[in-house]
């Protein structure tokens, strides 16, 4: 199923994960002039990709688990992440 798949971009560990829609992520977005105007999902933070763990060690992601599109901004902010399940 599209829940168990990250079917947009790639994999991320993530520390947090907002609504895009929240104030919490407009206030990181702002900080860091993204415009989530036209982004939809969820908004991930000090974030980690998952290649960089190890793609069969998924597992030890302890955080948020999310599959989010392309957009990363340095892993601080990644953007358009949905959670995944292992």
């Amino acid at each position: 199923g599209v829940a168990n798949s990250c079917s947009t971009g790639s994999l991320h560990c993530c520390n947090q994960t907002f609504d895009s829609k929240s104030g919490q992520a407009n206030s990181l977005a702002s900080l860091l002039s993204i415009n989530l105007s036209q982004i939809t999902g969820q908004v991930g933070t000090d974030c980690t990709p998952i290649s960089v763990i190890g793609a069969r060690q998924g597992g030890s992601c302890t955080q948020q688990l999310v599959g989010c599109g392309t957009n990363s901004f340095n892993g601080f902010i990644v953007v358009g992440c949905s959670p995944v399940k292992i």
